[in-house]
């Protein structure tokens, strides 16, 4: 067995890390006081998911190359499993109602359903339901 993980941590810049706090609640995310101050915050995902949101000039501390604008280019698509095209929907809605754009239209492959946002500082965020049956009947 190759190299494995227990957990993930991703860490996005905000440029305001109230207003981040805010959209993420209004979608339903939790968050880890532990692991929060004025310039980051660790937002959690599951038991093992966690994406740490962090003031730009605290992200800028972690890397020596320039922070990506999220807004006008994409490095990465944060992509999360939901239990039913319906919590999907759910979701995406609460995202778009909080302040997100729409980044596409929802996908429905037939054994899997997609669709995303783009959050308030342009990162994008897709969510998808697999249902396992229809996949293996394919």
């Amino acid at each position: 067995m190759g190299l494995r993980a227990d957990k993930i941590f991703v860490n996005l810049p905000v440029k305001d890390l109230d207003k981040s706090v805010a959209f993420f609640t209004a979608i339903g995310f939790e968050f880890n006081a532990q692991f929060t101050d004025e310039t980051a915050t660790c937002m959690i995902v599951s038991d093992s998911i966690f994406v740490m949101l962090l003031v730009e000039d605290k992200f800028k501390s972690f890397i020596r190359k320039e922070i990506s604008d999220a807004q006008t280019s994409t490095e990465v698509i944060v992509a999360l499993s939901a239990d039913s095209k319906e919590k999907v929907n759910e979701i995406v809605n609460k995202a778009l109602t909080a302040g997100a754009a729409s980044s596409k239209e929802p996908i429905d492959h037939g054994f899997m359903y997609e669709w995303g946002f783009q959050d308030i500082d342009g990162h994008l965020w897709e969510f998808m339901y697999m249902d396992e049956s229809a996949l293996s009947q394919q």
